[in-house]
């Protein structure tokens, strides 16, 4: 297989993939930069797309994922779930992957990191107004930077999910961890793993683990900044981003 020129690579698309029960409208602020070569999906269940009517699993989601991104090899943005399904098709689809940016996710979540997202998971099962109004909470507390626009506007994309697509989504991203943990040190494209110093669910230590199982990762964190980068911290994610598809990804 040839190796893609510079060129080739600089103008590669930029394909960005959202976290669970969010939609494609969570890159907003940071596709605009990246001009007509981004990239940004639904995935499974989510946005546009029909929700999921039975159980899936990483594999499923990424197959799906895979089938509607552009032909030819990206460079891949994950966040959240979407880190999940981007090293996914990163470890198991080399071929289509130029670079990888892992945004906010897990990794190796130890028991009480998992048993935290099995409760926020029982919690969206039997009150899912509750648990969407915690999950806004704890990515936007009323002490931070966001302010009432970007509550109000994640609020209503959460709220207008399919309850049962969402559990489904919503399962992968809380077991798929440890699924796809055996195959990050398949994955050969220069990675980068940034997340926020004060996110609770992706931490900085989550990030320092996929550094330690991807063979190219660098790690990025951003101080006093939560979960949503996308939203609460786009210009550095953009700065992250473009470092790393030019070929410079650095380490903090």
């Amino acid at each position: 297989m040839s190796t893609p020129s510079q060129h080739a690579v600089q103008e590669a698309p930029v394909v960005f993939l959202h976290g669970v029960g969010l939609d494609h409208t969570v890159w907003d602020k940071v596709g605009p930069s990246f001009g007509g070569r981004a990239v940004a999906l639904d995935l499974p269940g989510h946005g546009a797309q029909p929700p999921l009517a039975h159980e899936v699993s990483l594999a499923d989601l990424a197959g799906d994922v895979l089938r509607r991104m552009p032909e030819g090899p990206v460079h891949l943005v994950g966040f959240s779930l979407g880190a999940l399904i981007a090293q996914y098709i990163a470890s198991h689809h080399p071929d289509r992957v130029l670079t990888l940016a892992c945004v906010s996710a897990v990794c190796e979540r130890t028991e009480e990191e998992a048993h935290a997202v099995r409760q926020r998971f029982e919690l969206a099962r039997t009150d899912f107004h509750e648990s969407m109004r915690r999950a806004v909470d704890r990515w936007f507390p009323r002490s931070g930077p966001a302010g009432e626009t970007e509550r109000a506007t994640t609020r209503e994309v959460l709220l207008a999910n399919d309850v049962a697509s969402y559990l489904y989504a919503y399962r992968v991203f809380a077991t798929g961890d440890r699924d796809i943990a055996t195959a990050l040190p398949k994955i050969a494209a220069p990675a980068l793993a940034i997340t926020g110093e004060l996110d609770p669910g992706s931490t900085p230590q989550m990030s320092y683990r996929l550094q330690r199982l991807i063979p190219r990762c660098a790690v990025r964190v951003l101080p006093g900044v939560r979960h949503m980068l996308p939203v609460e911290a786009p210009d550095e994610l953009i700065e992250s981003l473009t470092t790393l598809i030019q070929g410079g990804a650095h380490d903090d």
